[in-house]
């Protein structure tokens, strides 16, 4: 049986408390790091620019130098910054609701309650089938919901499952939960 997320060991307390002490985790995961790619590839891009602009075109003019390396450390910045703020964002699974918890500085959590799903999907690119990330689409009878996409997602199709399992489950699994109510 599982333990109420107050008791649970596991899953980050930056989502811990935004559970409700009924709620139990059932899966907790950050975007998949392949969000990281365009922010990393534009950094590493500017570091080769900066590299061949230092030693051939501008090689002696100090100014320039220090402009394009100010303008590499701001892409390093900003890969630093988005790498921080994946690091602290995760897609929870619990028991009742869907959660979405994102950024450092300005936290915000998006959530949809299990009842309330009506259709859910997934999408994998051809990049995502590669790397192993996928896009989860959730949808909810007619309602515009804070929760509807979760990009970057790893595991999508366990993760699919595991809420679809959630939202039918079995006949089996049905009688075992009203036996234990009882």
């Amino acid at each position: 049986m599982r333990q109420p997320a107050s008791s649970a060991a596991r899953g980050p307390v930056a989502v811990s408390k935004y559970l409700l002490p009924r709620e139990v985790q059932v899966a907790t995961v950050r975007q998949h790091p392949a969000v990281l790619l365009p922010v990393g590839g534009q950094a590493l891009a500017g570091l080769l620019v900066a590299g061949i602009l230092s030693a051939t075109v501008v090689h002696g003019n100090h100014l320039l130098l220090a402009i394009i390396w100010i303008g590499w450390a701001v892409l390093l910045l900003r890969l630093v910054w988005k790498a921080i703020n994946w690091a602290v964002d995760y897609f929870v699974i619990t028991t009742e609701r869907l959660l979405l918890t994102t950024g450092l500085l300005t936290r915000k959590v998006a959530m949809m309650p299990l009842s309330k799903v009506t259709d859910m999907s997934f999408r994998r690119s051809f990049g995502g089938r590669l790397l192993g990330y996928g896009e989860l689409i959730v949808e909810s009878a007619g309602q515009n919901q804070a929760l509807d996409r979760v990009e970057y997602i790893p595991y999508p199709e366990q993760l699919y499952l595991l809420v679809c399992g959630m939202l039918f489950p079995s006949s089996a699994e049905e009688e075992a939960e009203t036996s234990d109510e009882l």
